[in-house]
């Protein structure tokens, strides 16, 4: 078992490993004025908010849950494109859902997203998403050397 000096110095290496390295944050558009970045390119790693598949011209989901995840793949999709790097650099997703049944529906449309290996991922039941969403997406992507 390490030493509590020796983690302690690995956490405080890592920590400023990431604390000396820029940043780019992705944001949608300026006029959205939420308080968080779609996503945040720290070096060769792109942590990705959560993303809702919402209609742009309602705001809202559209009726038909394939429709919705298409539109939250298509979210994630272009914050991975606006921080430089393919669907197939994502390492991680996280899908959040608060009706499991349609695991089946979101799987067709979220496997058309990636030519390679999937991601390692969780699909997450949930309570309530904000905006009645069905689906959440977040995950981080590392770009490929």
């Amino acid at each position: 078992m390490p030493s509590r000096i020796a983690l302690f110095a690995l956490l405080l290496l890592i920590s400023t490993h990431l604390l000396a390295q820029d940043r780019e944050y992705i944001v949608a558009s300026p006029q959205r004025n939420l308080p968080f970045s779609n996503g945040v390119l720290v070096g060769d790693t792109l942590y990705i908010a959560g993303h809702l598949g919402l209609d742009p011209q309602s705001g809202k989901p559209p009726s038909d849950a394939a429709a919705e995840a298409r539109l939250v793949m298509d979210a994630v999709k272009k914050t991975v494109e606006d921080g430089g790097m393919t669907m197939d650099d994502i390492v991680m997703v996280q899908v959040y859902c608060p009706d499991l049944s349609l695991y089946g529906t979101f799987n067709k449309i979220y496997r058309t997203y990636f030519k390679n290996a999937f991601p390692a991922r969780a699909f997450i039941g949930s309570g309530k998403l904000l905006r009645d969403a069905r689906f959440e997406v977040l995950g981080i992507a590392v770009k490929s050397k």
